[in-house]
């Protein structure tokens, strides 16, 4: 069965961490390791309650404000250091820019409320068919039931549809449906493997 449709992560595969300086600089600053503080924004109970709409991201990033005691005034300076390596890969953006119109291409992110809004602002909205987010559906991936939104948003079957990711669970989890995936974890070997599978140059 052939692809018609392909879904891209966000976090870890449009935009990625390239620099981790000022993330590390964050940490240090608050005598944490680049580890904990990671974690603390992304792995913590309120992270996972943000990811599935329990929460506001604003809400989450007053509890890390909170964990860090400092006041919210100073939310945007420590949320700016703290996203300050982050890179958007631009040669990735024009690939999937160049699918539209020839396959479905959607995102599927598990990512909080503010997801949608920072996609508009920096006018990538407009590369997706589709667009899941985890908060907004209130299911996070590795869950099954994400990849069936998808699946139904995009009008295809699991066979006709491939995923890139860069976390093996994520990738696991949409094969057991039947999708095809891709695990990005070496761009340029990613982007080979699902231009490989697309059948396109």
């Amino acid at each position: 069965m052939s692809i018609r449709a392909v879904f891209f992560d966000f976090g870890g595969v449009i935009q990625r961490t390239e620099f981790q300086a000022p993330r590390q600089h964050l940490g240090e600053r608050f005598r944490m390791d680049y580890e904990d503080i990671d974690k603390l924004v992304f792995g913590s109970e309120s992270a996972r309650r943000a990811s599935v709409g329990e929460i506001t991201e604003d809400a989450h990033w007053a509890n890390v404000l909170i964990r860090l005691k400092r006041p919210a005034a100073e939310l945007k300076t420590i949320e700016g250091e703290f996203f300050g390596g982050d890179v958007i890969d631009r040669d990735l953006v024009e690939l999937i820019r160049s699918l539209r119109g020839k396959f479905h291409v959607g995102l599927i992110s598990n990512a909080w409320s503010g997801m949608r809004a920072f996609l508009e602002r920096e006018m990538l909205i407009e590369l997706f068919d589709t667009v899941v987010i985890s908060a907004e559906v209130r299911v996070m991936k590795p869950e099954a039931k994400i990849y069936s939104i998808a699946l139904e948003q995009a009008g295809v079957k699991a066979e006709e549809a491939v995923f890139v990711d860069d976390v093996q669970a994520n990738i696991d989890a949409c094969q057991n449906i039947g999708m095809k995936g891709v695990l990005f974890r070496d761009p340029q070997k990613a982007k080979d493997e699902l231009r490989k599978l697309l059948k396109i140059k």
